[in-house]
């Protein structure tokens, strides 16, 4: 179901990038599976705020998905912040948009209805 999401939002144009504590090894065997091109491991929950930044000072427009307290302060800082499922209320209450099954398809569910939104407003 991750990867069918992942190569969906690849479809898409979309560049996945996964910003992750996990360690080198687990990120890239994860990574390798979901075909995500970009991982960085071994991230604390500050610099995963500060690399959103920088990729935001790079004029890229960021949504950050995650689902426990360690994503906080980059879920606030994203420009659309996903909390997946509904694991930690801290997470949930720092983003935009809850998806309440916790799902990667629902990013892609999300995104498409966004966009159909938008271009009928």
């Amino acid at each position: 179901m991750a990867r069918e999401a992942v190569q969906e939002l690849h479809l898409q144009e979309i560049e996945v990038i996964m910003l992750t504590g996990d360690n080198e090894l687990v990120a890239q065997a994860i990574a390798n599976e979901l075909r995500i091109q970009k991982s960085i491991s071994d991230v604390h929950p500050n610099q995963k705020k500060d690399t959103i930044k920088k990729l935001q000072k790079e004029g890229r427009i960021v949504t950050m998905a995650g689902e426990g307290v360690n994503d906080t302060p980059a879920l606030a800082q994203a420009h659309v912040g996903i909390a997946m499922g509904h694991r930690t209320d801290v997470a949930i209450e720092s983003a935009g948009v809850t998806l309440i099954k916790g799902d990667l398809k629902g990013l892609v569910k999300a995104r498409n209805l966004s966009y159909q939104t938008m271009k009928n407003i």
